[in-house]
C-alpha cells in the first residue's frame, strides 16, 4: 500500500450509508473495495450474505501455534444530511489544514486504513509474519449491527480460537493523546405511551373531568430520578461494578478539566448523581435519559385540547454487571405501578445490548485467567503508542456503546484491545467529518510495531 492517504480517500468515494437502501451502489462497493485490499495483503476473503448487507470475512492462518488476533471494522457509514452544511461533497475528499474530509473519514474507513497500511508495511518486511489474522468487516454497525447474531450462530466457534481483538472505533481526546478504551457501555432502549380518551377533547368541555395524558406522562417521567440525579428504579444500582482507584488516577490524565467541558457544552452547570464528578459520571455511571417527548397540540399559536396520547422516548446506559433484560423489566415494571388509574399505557421496545468491560494487565482486578496473547497485545501497544505519540496512553471507560463488541465476548469469548483514533474534533456523524492525516501517519507507525509485537517473538 504505496500511498494509504490516496486509498482512504478512494474509499470514502463509495457512498456506503447502511441505512438508505438508494445507497445500494455505494455499498456494495466499499465492500468490494474492502475486499479487494484484503486479497491484495494475502487474505482469504469470504463475502457473508445476510438479509442486508454481507459481512467480510478475511484469514490469514498459519501454524496453530501462532498468536490469533480478529480485527473489526466496518465499511458502512452514516447519512451525510443535511447535505448544505458540508464545506465540500461529502462522498468526494478533499484536504484542507491537515486534514481529510468525507463521510467516513474517522468513523470507519480512516482507521480501517490505518490498520491495513500497518499490515501491509509489516508483510513487506516479513511475509511470514508468525501471526494468525482474521479481519471481521461489517456493513450494518451504523443501524445497530442486526445481522450479527445470525453470523455468530455460524462462525462463533470458528472466531472462538482466536486470543483477542484488536478494535479501532472509539475515541481519544486529540490527536497527541491516545486513549485505550476499557469499557463501553450497555443500552436499554423504549419507548411509553400514555393514552387516555378515544381522541382529543375539548379543554374547556372536558377539562377537570379527565386525566389529562400529557400530565400523567410528566408525572411518571419526573418519578423516574431523584432530585440528585440519581435513578429512581428499585434495583438500578444493585449489579454495578465500583470503580477502582487506578481508573480514577489514570482519568486525571485526561486533557479536559471540568470548567473547560463546562464551557466546551455551554451549560451553566452540572448535575451529575451518586457523587461522581461530571467526567466520570459519563463513564464510570449508568444512566436514564429522556430523549424525546410529545403530546398534543406542536404548531403555532395555542390550540386548547386535552390530549388523547402521549409518548417519552427514553434511554438507560449501563456499566459493566448491569443485566439489560432484568433492567428493562424492572423499569416497565415500576412504570406500570407508577401510571395513575385515569389513563393506560404501553411500551414500544427499541432494543438492548450489554456494557463491555476489560482490564489491562498488572491492574488489582485484572483477571488471574487472562489471555497472555492479549496482556502482551495491550503492553505492545502502550509501548508503541508512547514511543510514537510522546506520551503514554490512557486507559478509560467510554460512555458510548459498541454492541458488537459486548457479544464478540459473549458469543466468541474474545476480549477487545481497544485504541482511538478518532477524536472530538473530527465530527463524526455530522457535516463535514474529517480525519487528521497527522494522526494517521502516527497511527500506521504505532500499529506497525504493536503488530510486529503481539507476533511469536
Amino acid at each position: 500500500m504505496h500511498n494509504p492517504v490516496e486509498v482512504l480517500k478512494d474509499y470514502i468515494r463509495f457512498a456506503s450509508v447502511s441505512t438508505d437502501p438508494a445507497y445500494a451502489e455505494g455499498m456494495a462497493g466499499a465492500r468490494e473495495y474492502a475486499s479487494r485490499l484484503l486479497t491484495e495483503l494475502g487474505f482469504t476473503v469470504e463475502v457473508v450474505e445476510t438479509e442486508l448487507h454481507p459481512i467480510l470475512l478475511a484469514d490469514r492462518i498459519g501454524s496453530p501455534d501462532w498468536p490469533h488476533v480478529v480485527i473489526y471494522g466496518h465499511y458502512d457509514v452514516q447519512p451525510a444530511d443535511p447535505f448544505a452544511l458540508w464545506t465540500d461533497e461529502p462522498f468526494e475528499p478533499t484536504e484542507r489544514d491537515g486534514r481529510l474530509y468525507g463521510r467516513g473519514a474517522a468513523d470507519n474507513k480512516g482507521p480501517t486504513i490505518v490498520h491495513m497500511a500497518a499490515l501491509s508495511r509489516v508483510l513487506k518486511a516479513n511475509p511470514d509474519l508468525p501471526l494468525n489474522i482474521t479481519y471481521v468487516i461489517e456493513g450494518e454497525e451504523e443501524i445497530g449491527s442486526p445481522s450479527m447474531p445470525k453470523f455468530f450462530d455460524q462462525y462463533a466457534e470458528r472466531l472462538s480460537q482466536a486470543d483477542f481483538m484488536l478494535v479501532s472505533d472509539t475515541g481519544s481526546p486529540n490527536t497527541e493523546q491516545i486513549v485505550i478504551t476499557t469499557a463501553l457501555r450497555g443500552l436499554v432502549d423504549f419507548e411509553i405511551k400514555v393514552r387516555g380518551p378515544k381522541g382529543d377533547l375539548h379543554s374547556g368541555i372536558h377539562g377537570g373531568a379527565v386525566y389529562n395524558p400529557l400530565q400523567a406522562l410528566m408525572e411518571i417521567c419526573a418519578s423516574l430520578h431523584n432530585t440528585d440525579g440519581s435513578v429512581n428504579v428499585p434495583g438500578f444500582y444493585d449489579d454495578v461494578v465500583p470503580v477502582f482507584d487506578w481508573e480514577r488516577e489514570e482519568l486525571k490524565r485526561y486533557p479536559e478539566t471540568v470548567e473547560s467541558y463546562r464551557k466546551m457544552l455551554d451549560v451553566p452547570a452540572f448535575y451529575p448523581a451518586n457523587g461522581l464528578g461530571p467526567l466520570e459520571a459519563v463513564r464510570f455511571g449508568p444512566t436514564l435519559e429522556f430523549n424525546g417527548i410529545g403530546g398534543g397540540y406542536q404548531g403555532e399559536g395555542s390550540k386548547t385540547v386535552i390530549p388523547s396520547e402521549a409518548f417519552a422516548k427514553i434511554t438507560c446506559r449501563l456499566v459493566a454487571n448491569q443485566d439489560p433484560v432484568k433492567l428493562q423489566a424492572q423499569l416497565i415494571a415500576t412504570i406500570q405501578e407508577r401510571c395513575p388509574e385515569g389513563v393506560r399505557v404501553s411500551f414500544r421496545d427499541g432494543g438492548i445490548a450489554e456494557a463491555y468491560y476489560v482490564v489491562p494487565p498488572e491492574r488489582p482486578n485484572t483477571p488471574a485467567q487472562q489471555s497472555p496473547a492479549l496482556a502482551r497485545a495491550f503492553k505492545a501497544a502502550d509501548a508503541a503508542i508512547a514511543n510514537q505519540f510522546g506520551k503514554p496512553p490512557i486507559y478509560l471507560r467510554e460512555g458510548g456503546s459498541i454492541p458488537v463488541i459486548a457479544d464478540f465476548k459473549k458469543r466468541a469469548g474474545l476480549d477487545a484491545l481497544m485504541i482511538g483514533l478518532f477524536t472530538p474534533v473530527d465530527n463524526l456523524h455530522a457535516p463535514d467529518e474529517s480525519f487528521s492525516l497527522w494522526l494517521m501517519d502516527n497511527a500506521i507507525r504505532a500499529f506497525e510495531q504493536i503488530i510486529k509485537d503481539i507476533a511469536v517473538q
